[in-house]
């Protein structure tokens, strides 16, 4: 679809334009992939030689006393793990499972153990904790080492049933009970490792469950997905505009995600006219942004932007992304849990 704007990073185009070349190459095993590839031949005898040792027991692999689920992923760059920890744990609430989510709260200005409040600052906790704090309710910790995150979570809400782990697929220090691998519509790729690849680990691996985030999975195999755009646009006050009722009026549109260009064609087809799109890197903290002095253009963002941008752009309006899983996902995910042996959740 032709753009219907101009896509802007201000002063992060230098940061982002090396990985977005990066990232191009990672689709094809083109010249700059080959040049990368005995590169790639060492990342992964460290990766197998770490996951060796984790195995022997060298490193030590440490369990918690309810059930564990990790989402993550296999390959670099954001595959849309967040909306699926919060699926997740929304069905595990609606099934009646006291659910708590532990995360390493990527880019946070803080490296210490602690619990994500409704009101927390996202530079403290990281903007995808508070989001699924806030869009849950559910109790979220973060730390450098997952493990203890989730120790701290169980000792601050003991009722907690089950833990889900946001990201964390390579942090073999937290056993985990159920895998949960995300793909998106990139799938593995060129099928690479690490720099010559987008791959973080061999595919195929072991896995329990792999469910596909975009609308046209890469590859057979897993489950699937719906997402869509919700009907209405959030305010930082909680109040509501259909989405609709700017249709025909130019709006700017800002994304800091791994994949900002999905946001903008998501907003064009709900029919809405972007007059700037404005893509800066994944977990961006807006310092280096300024708003344009010149439009008095509405601003629209997601909701992991809107934790951070509110308190710079009061103004600007979240639209918040329905992701659905299928349901014979969660039906695979209820099997899993309940097959589980001494599970508080069978």
């Amino acid at each position: 679809m032709p753009s219907q704007g101009r896509s802007t990073t201000g002063t992060t185009s230098a940061t982002r334009a090396p990985a977005s070349r990066l990232q191009r190459a990672w689709l094809h095993r083109g010249a700059l992939a080959c040049l990368l590839w005995p590169l790639s031949l060492l990342y992964a005898a460290l990766f197998a030689l770490r996951r060796w040792l984790y195995q022997k027991g060298w490193l030590p692999t440490e369990r918690v006393q309810v059930p564990v689920i990790v989402v993550g992923n296999v390959i670099a760059g954001g595959a849309g793990k967040t909306p699926v920890v919060m699926a997740v744990v929304r069905h595990l609430q609606a099934r009646g499972l006291q659910a708590g989510v532990v995360s390493r709260g990527y880019g946070r200005r803080t490296d210490d153990c602690r619990e994500v409040l409704a009101e927390s600052n996202a530079r403290d906790v990281g903007d995808e904790p508070l989001l699924i704090r806030r869009a849950t309710g559910a109790p979220v910790f973060v730390a450098q080492r997952r493990i203890e995150a989730a120790r701290a979570l169980l000792a601050r809400h003991p009722a907690t049933q089950v833990i889900v782990s946001d990201d964390g697929l390579q942090h073999l220090a937290l056993a985990r009970d159920i895998e949960i691998c995300v793909f998106d519509d990139r799938g593995v790729g060129n099928g690479w490792r690490l720099p010559a690849g987008p791959l973080r680990e061999r595919w195929p691996r072991r896995c329990d469950l792999v469910l596909h985030s975009g609308e046209h999975p890469a590859f057979e195999g897993g489950y699937t997905a719906t997402r869509a755009l919700a009907q209405d646009a959030v305010a930082s006050d909680g109040k509501r505009m259909p989405l609709d009722a700017l249709a025909g009026e130019p709006v700017i549109a800002l994304a800091a995600i791994a994949r900002p260009e999905a946001f903008f064609e998501m907003l064009r087809a709900r029919g809405l006219t972007l007059s700037e799109t404005v893509a800066l890197p994944d977990h961006d903290d807006f310092d280096g942004w300024q708003r344009p002095a010149h439009t008095r253009h509405r601003l629209l963002c997601t909701e992991k932007d809107a934790v951070k941008l509110w308190s710079k752009a009061p103004d600007a309006l979240a639209v918040p992304l329905h992701f659905a899983p299928s349901p014979d996902f969660f039906a695979a995910l209820d099997a899993k849990l309940s097959s589980l042996d001494g599970s508080q959740a069978a």
